[in-house]
């Protein structure tokens, strides 16, 4: 409510800087400056939406400082198509792109809030693990004594998980002086992981503390849900212990598992399919495997007859 007061005030005090637009830009402008800057500010807004002329005053109050203590572009889009990338609430949202990488802002409304979490994140600030790297930075099996780590599953192909990219910054940068925040590829370089811990679909979020794991199986990916599931709410979830890594043995056998299942299941639904084909494929295994049999049978038969000729 404070906040909302000082803005008020703080409107007809700044004429001059209110008078300023910020630069209106369509999506494939905006994605031409995502790759192409080193610092962008973004802000993502609707028209005749009042939430959002807030939002952008107050960035135009912010325009200068962006500019100068961040390096930054400053853009606007309007009605954009790309807001759901990044914000789950849709618009109004103000987003901050590191060489690419989006932060949301999801903090009070106010000049020096905003101005402090992007000063202080100016490179992204969530850990990417492997399955090389994850014991050695988390030591979860030993006590997790490199802290807590809350972790986001991912795949390259979701694309929900590329939706979060933005909130999992943000979750990152507001929690990053109380614990890590880090993602692994579960399609990729975490197989390994993805199967310690038993993830099957992404996005999946689990928080390691002191040997414990806890699963984050509540329905909203929102920024404040995420950060109070890791300060506070993983209590009231069922804790599991940290297994121990996979040796390459046991990696070995679940790979040969996984490749029967795939097979099995290759099979079944090739079946449904097309039942005539694989009837004929069965049809030609079997004829190919009976001649080879019998080719067998009649040598072996031909060969003893030889041997009794020799022997009379």
């Amino acid at each position: 409510m404070k906040t909302w007061i000082f803005l008020l005030f703080l409107i007809p005090v700044l004429p001059a800087v209110f008078s300023v637009e910020l630069e209106v830009v369509s999506d494939e402008d905006l994605v031409n400056l995502i790759k192409d800057e080193s610092y962008l500010v973004a802000l993502f807004s609707k028209k005749d939406c009042e939430t959002c002329k807030l939002y952008e005053k107050l960035t135009t109050v912010l325009l200068e400082d962006f500019q100068q203590s961040l390096g930054a572009a400053v853009v606007q889009a309007i009605n954009s198509q790309l807001t759901r990338l990044y914000s789950p609430g849709k618009e109004p949202a103000l987003v901050f792109f590191r060489h690419g990488v989006p932060l949301l802002y999801d903090g009070p409304m106010n000049v020096e809030s905003i101005l402090e979490l992007f000063q202080q994140n100016k490179d992204p600030v969530v850990k990417e693990l492997s399955d090389e790297t994850f014991e050695h930075l988390t030591q979860a099996s030993s006590g997790a004594t490199t802290g807590d780590w809350f972790i986001m599953f991912y795949s390259s192909n979701c694309v929900e998980c590329q939706r979060l990219n933005a909130v999992w910054e943000s979750v990152g940068a507001t929690l990053k002086t109380r614990l890590n925040v880090a993602r692994v590829n579960k399609g990729t370089t975490g197989v390994s992981t993805a199967r310690r811990f038993n993830v099957k679909l992404v996005p999946e979020f689990i928080f390691i503390r002191q040997g414990k794991y806890y699963k984050y199986e509540i329905k909203k990916n929102d920024v404040k849900s995420l950060m109070s599931f890791a300060v506070e709410w993983y209590k009231n979830a069922t804790p599991h212990n940290v297994p121990v890594p996979q040796s390459p043995f046991d990696n070995l056998v679940d790979l040969g598992v996984r490749i029967i299942q795939n097979s099995v299941k290759f099979g079944e639904q090739a079946l449904k399919d097309y039942p005539y084909v694989v009837l004929f494929i069965t049809l030609g295994f079997g004829l190919t495997f009976l001649t080879a049999l019998l080719a067998v049978f009649f040598k072996n038969k031909k060969s003893k007859s030889q041997q009794q000729k020799k022997a009379k």
